[in-house]
C-alpha cells in the first residue's frame, strides 16, 4: 500500500463546494426581510460560479444576466490572501483573494467555496514561485534579460538589462583598489 498523502490536484476544481450555498443562505437569512432579495443573486452566482486551472493561469466565471469572467496568468500574481470569518470556519470554508499589481486595492480574484483553500494557496505561491525562478539563471540566481519575456514585456526586459547592468558597474566598483 501506498502511505504518500494524496497530491492536491487543482484541475478537478471547476465548481464551488455545496457547502457555499449553506453559507450564501446563512449570510441571507442576517438580513432578515431583506432575505430573498439578498439570497437570490449568491444563489445564481453559486449556481454559474466555474473555475478552471490550467499550466498558464487560473480563469473564474459566473452571472447569468450579468456574466462576468476573470482570467489571471500565474506570473501576474502578486500577493495571496486566505481569510475566513467565523462562518465559513465553522463550514470548513474560506476564500482565497488573488492579487495582482493592478491599481486596484481589492483583490483581482477571490476564490470562495473550497474545502481544500489552504492546499489551493499553496499551489498557487508555488506556481507564482515557479514563474519567477524560471527565469532565474540556475547557477547565479541572476535574472536574464530575456528570460519569459513574453509579447509586451519589452519595457520588462529593459529594465532587467538596466538592473543587471547597474549590478555589474557596481561589482566592477567594489573590485577596484
Amino acid at each position: 500500500m501506498d502511505s504518500s498523502p494524496p497530491t492536491f490536484d487543482p484541475s478537478k476544481l471547476a465548481r464551488p463546494d455545496r457547502s457555499l450555498l449553506t453559507y450564501y443562505t446563512f449570510v441571507a437569512l442576517l438580513t432578515g426581510p431583506g432575505f430573498p432579495f439578498a439570497f437570490l443573486p449568491l444563489f445564481f452566482k453559486y449556481q454559474t460560479l466555474r473555475y478552471h486551472f490550467n499550466d498558464e493561469g487560473i480563469s473564474m466565471s459566473w452571472g447569468i444576466l450579468f456574466r462576468r469572467e476573470v482570467y489571471l496568468t500565474y506570473r501576474r500574481i502578486q500577493d495571496i490572501h486566505l481569510t475566513r470569518n467565523i462562518l465559513q470556519r465553522w463550514m470548513g470554508l474560506a476564500t482565497v483573494s488573488v492579487q495582482t499589481a493592478s491599481g486596484s486595492s481589492s483583490a483581482e480574484m477571490s476564490i470562495e467555496g473550497l474545502l481544500e483553500a489552504d492546499q489551493l494557496r499553496d499551489y498557487l505561491y508555488g506556481k507564482m514561485r515557479g514563474v519567477r525562478e524560471q527565469a532565474s539563471h540556475p547557477a547565479t540566481g541572476a535574472v536574464t534579460a530575456d528570460a519569459t519575456v513574453q509579447p509586451g514585456d519589452e519595457a520588462l526586459a529593459l529594465l532587467r538589462e538596466i538592473r543587471d547592468g547597474l549590478k555589474a558597474l557596481l561589482a566592477s566598483r567594489e573590485a577596484r583598489p
